[in-house]
C-alpha cells in the first residue's frame, strides 16, 4: 500500500474512528478507468438505457451484460437492441436523442483506415461508419463502428448481428500500397572496386 488516507466516523457517543482506506496507485486508476465505458443502449422500441459497458466482451449466450446507473448489473437480449452507442457523456441535454447522432453518413470520403461499411438496419434506418479491417467483421457477435461525426456525443457503436440487414462494404481506406516489384541488379563485387588504382 503506497500510502493511506484517513476517513473520519462520526459515532453516536465517542468522537471519531479513524479508518485507514488504500489509495489506488495511478496503475489502478488506469485499468478502472478503462474497464467500463458510458454506453446509450438504443432498442428498436425507441426505448433507450445508459450504463456502462465493458470494451469487448460483452455478449454472453446472446444477452448483453452492462451496468446501470444505479450500479446493478442488467441483462440485455442482443436481438432486442438496435445500437449501443459508447458516449463521451450521459447528460447531452436530449431526451430523445442522448446518444446525438445526428449525421449517420459521410458527407465525403472517411479519413481514418478500415472498411468504409454502410449497415441497413432491420427497421430500415441506415447507418455509415468505419470497421476494422480484420476478422472481427464476420466473427462475432456484432459489428463495431466508428461514427461518421466524431465530434457528436457518440464515439463508438456497436450494432448487434441480429439488428443488421444488410451490410455493404463501400470501400477499403487506407491500404497499404505496394510498391512495383523491380528487377534485382547483378551483384558486383565492391571490394575489387574499392581500391583500383586511377591511371
Amino acid at each position: 500500500m503506497p500510502c493511506a488516507q484517513f476517513l473520519r466516523l462520526p459515532e453516536p457517543e465517542c468522537a471519531t474512528i479513524l479508518v485507514s482506506l488504500p489509495v489506488p496507485s495511478r496503475n489502478n486508476l488506469k485499468r478502472m478507468s478503462s474497464s467500463r465505458k458510458k454506453a446509450i443502449f438504443r432498442k428498436f422500441s425507441r426505448d433507450w438505457v445508459a450504463g456502462y459497458l465493458q470494451a469487448n466482451g460483452f455478449v454472453r449466450d446472446g444477452r448483453v451484460e452492462m451496468l446501470d446507473l444505479d450500479g446493478k448489473v442488467v441483462s440485455l437480449a442482443a436481438g432486442d437492441l438496435k445500437w449501443i452507442c459508447y458516449v463521451r457523456d450521459f447528460n447531452s441535454g436530449e431526451l430523445n436523442n442522448p446518444e446525438r447522432l445526428v449525421r449517420k453518413t459521410f458527407a465525403g470520403r472517411p479519413r481514418g483506415d478500415g472498411l468504409f461499411v454502410r449497415a441497413r438496419l432491420k427497421d430500415g434506418d441506415t447507418i455509415e461508419g468505419l470497421a476494422a479491417n480484420d476478422v472481427s467483421l464476420v466473427a462475432s457477435e456484432g459489428v463495431f463502428l466508428t461514427p461518421p461525426d466524431l465530434r457528436s456525443n457518440t464515439q463508438r457503436i456497436w450494432i448487434p448481428r441480429a439488428s443488421i440487414d444488410e451490410l455493404e462494404v463501400v470501400a477499403v481506406i487506407g491500404a497499404a500500397k505496394r510498391k512495383p516489384a523491380t528487377p534485382e541488379k547483378p551483384k558486383e563485387t565492391a571490394q575489387e572496386e574499392l581500391f583500383q588504382e586511377k591511371q
